[in-house]
């Protein structure tokens, strides 16, 4: 229930919406009851810590529920406001990307929304959480490459790889920071490792922006040391993610 409304900061959640988020799929006999009881228990247990505000975070309004603190209060939100700033920063202030990137990383403790509930509010809010936590991750290692940091960049990538090896972008970007440290074979080993990996798990080729990153390392293209070789591409269709 916290979670429900905390991702609603300060509107109000219908108690039928309620009802449906805490309890889909499963019978009850006095849903308002329910509802009831665990708003009072959720009032125990959040605002001992909240007594200096005053009056009830919690508020009972007709026909729903709201808490009643400002969106910039919930951490998920934050994060969302602190990854958008630090994408914007990257083309043109990488060193303050980076900065707020990872301020924004710091806020995680764990998967989203863990233990939350399988409601629907719940699981697509989680599925958006975690999605931009990729992003973000992707941003902030553009960030490292951009300022020259293609050691941590490196050390980075190698784990995020290793945990979504079907993410083509980290892929690129690790196949960048390992041809800019002078790393090529490693690189082009890397792409085809890919290309195993996708085509056994999926059936399918990499997609453009890689294929075409490999040939460019083959080439040893000049532009692979620019800065634009590690921003996000507009316009690409979005690569395969697990």
């Amino acid at each position: 229930m916290l979670a429900t409304l905390a991702l609603e900061a300060g509107r109000a959640v219908s108690n039928e919406d309620l009802v449906d988020e805490l309890w889909s799929g499963h019978a009850i006999g006095n849903a308002r009851n329910a509802l009831q009881a665990t708003a009072t228990r959720l009032r125990r247990a959040i605002e001992p810590t909240l007594s200096r505000r005053g009056g009830s975070v919690l508020r009972g309004v007709n026909n729903g529920y709201l808490i009643e603190v400002s969106p910039e209060c919930v951490d998920g939100n934050r994060f969302l406001d602190l990854a958008a700033q630090g994408a914007a920063h990257l083309p043109m202030r990488p060193e303050r990307s980076l900065e707020v990137l990872q301020s924004a990383l710091d806020l995680w403790r764990g998967p989203a929304l863990l233990d939350a509930g399988d409601g629907l509010r719940v699981r697509g809010a989680a599925a958006l959480f975690d999605e931009r936590r990729l992003t973000a991750c992707e941003d902030l290692v553009s960030a490292l490459l951009s300022v020259g940091d293609g050691a941590r960049a490196i050390a980075e990538l190698r784990q995020l790889v290793a945990l979504y090896p079907l993410r083509e972008r980290f892929c690129e970007l690790l196949m960048v920071a390992l041809y800019r440290q002078g790393r090529q074979g490693e690189a082009l080993d890397l792409f085809r490792w890919a290309r195993r990996r996708l085509d056994e798990e999926l059936g399918i080729q990499p997609g453009a922006p890689l294929q075409r990153l490999h040939a460019e390392i083959l080439a040893q293209d000049p532009a692979l040391r620019l800065p634009a070789a590690v921003l996000p591409s507009q316009g690409e269709p979005a690569a395969v993610s697990r």
